[in-house]
């Protein structure tokens, strides 16, 4: 059993200036406090609920700033705070996958 219902990572890693594309250098850092602030004012950050964490690369540049979702290993990209509440909303809260932001 997971100790978290959801444990959700935000790649935050920045590369060096000239190197490939890097999620922290697109406002990864801000999406995941948006983020955490999101799950407090849900009252959901607690064991046993929600955990949201920074994570180093993931691997997944290329594809704009992205977050994992486990233990279910749904992986989203997003773009604004919009996108994450609506993850926060739709997959955390609701139990659904958000099919448009989710990375293939």
């Amino acid at each position: 059993m997971s100790f978290y219902k959801h444990h959700v990572f935000f790649c935050t890693n920045k590369r060096a200036p000239g190197e490939r594309r890097s999620c922290g250098m697109h406002g990864a850092d801000e999406a995941r406090d948006h983020a955490k602030k999101r799950i407090k004012e849900l009252k959901l950050a607690r064991p046993g609920s929600v955990r949201i964490n920074n994570a180093g690369c993931m691997e997944r540049c290329e594809l704009g700033p992205c977050m994992v979702i486990y233990p279910q290993g749904t992986w989203y990209g997003y773009q604004s705070a919009g996108d994450v509440d609506e993850i926060i909303d739709r997959h955390i809260v609701g139990g659904e996958i958000v099919e448009r932001l989710k990375l293939r």
